[in-house]
């Protein structure tokens, strides 16, 4: 098994360098057709022409554009991304703060829409075809199609500020404990919870249902095991295989897409983060908060296929 691993590790590997290669290049290129001026937008309007060719002297950003996405990205894999223009510091900090409050909301997220998802998806396929399983599908789909700004308002009028469940910010106090934390990330982590749980469960219910039907499925019933114990040994292990890639493929957008959510909740996460250096021209910052979304989704991507290898013998066999 562990030869069989490691050539699919290396080709994972060599796979995810290029995507993030490509995607540094579409970042920076990205970056670069903002309109405005850096220098500009720094000094402010009426700031002497001079003054503000001189700053962009300094930040190199009068260089040609592949000397500046070469400087950019050679330190970049070194860990360093960079001067933020704004704050004149350097902004690995400010990624890596933004990223742990993202991923923050993204656990407490995913820990309340992952069971329930799948739950709702197992159950509804094992009464397929019945109310039950139209009440769930309905329900799934209609959360989906609603804006997150629609529900996020929604949740906090009645569950922040009528029923007064839940606080309405989702940043705690500075010393705020584990749970106190928890507790604020609850009502903005429901919006999320709503734009999952259909897709998440629809897979799950389209898993179950194949394997509901398949032979090794008939065969375990016909030797008398349980329907319990079939359901947990041959149907979930089976059925929920691609759910977690499923799974995995929204992990950027909770890290990275959240820009909605924070800003109504007033969180200051990545998503945050990328736009208020967007409408600041900060391209160190910018650049350094894309790049590293892709970094965490690649990283999570490869993971998933590992588990995936990891749980199905066919993949591990190499497909025989």
């Amino acid at each position: 098994m562990r030869a069989r691993l490691i050539p699919m590790l290396a080709q994972r590997l060599g796979l995810a360098l290029v995507t993030l290669l490509l995607l540094s290049m579409v970042v920076f290129a990205g970056a670069q057709l903002l309109p405005g001026n850096v220098g500009r937008a720094i000094l402010g309007p009426l700031a002497d022409p001079v003054a503000v060719a001189a700053l962009n002297h300094k930040l190199g950003t009068d260089l040609p554009v592949p000397e500046q996405y070469w400087i950019w990205i050679s330190h970049f894999v070194t860990g360093n991304m960079g001067i933020s223009y704004t704050y004149r510091t350097p902004v690995a900090p400010f990624v890596i703060a933004a990223l742990l409050n993202s991923l923050k909301l993204a656990a407490v997220a995913f820990v309340i829409v992952v069971p329930l998802s799948i739950a709702g998806g197992v159950y509804a396929a094992m009464h397929a075809r019945t109310w039950i399983d139209k009440t769930i599908s309905i329900a799934g789909l209609s959360m989906t199609v609603i804006p997150e700004f629609v529900s996020s308002i929604i949740l906090i009028l009645i569950l922040g500020i009528w029923l007064r469940w839940l606080p309405i910010t989702a940043t705690a106090p500075r010393h705020a404990d584990v749970l106190d934390q928890i507790d604020h990330l609850i009502l903005p982590a429901l919006p999320l919870v709503f734009i999952l749980f259909g897709y998440i469960a629809r897979m799950a219910r389209a898993g179950t249902i194949d394997a509901l039907d398949a032979d090794y499925t008939r065969t375990a019933t016909l030797k008398g095991l349980p329907p319990g114990v079939v359901i947990r040994r041959h149907v979930l292990r089976n059925a929920l295989l691609p759910t977690i890639t499923v799974v995995a493929t929204q992990v950027g957008y909770l890290v990275g897409g959240l820009v909605i959510v924070e800003t109504l909740f007033r969180y200051q996460g990545i998503g945050s983060l990328i736009l208020t250096a967007a409408r600041a021209k900060d391209f160190p910052m910018l650049e350094g908060g894309i790049l590293t979304i892709g970094i965490v989704y690649v990283l999570v991507t490869m993971l998933a296929d590992i588990a995936l290898v990891m749980l199905n013998p066919r993949l591990r066999d190499g497909g025989r």
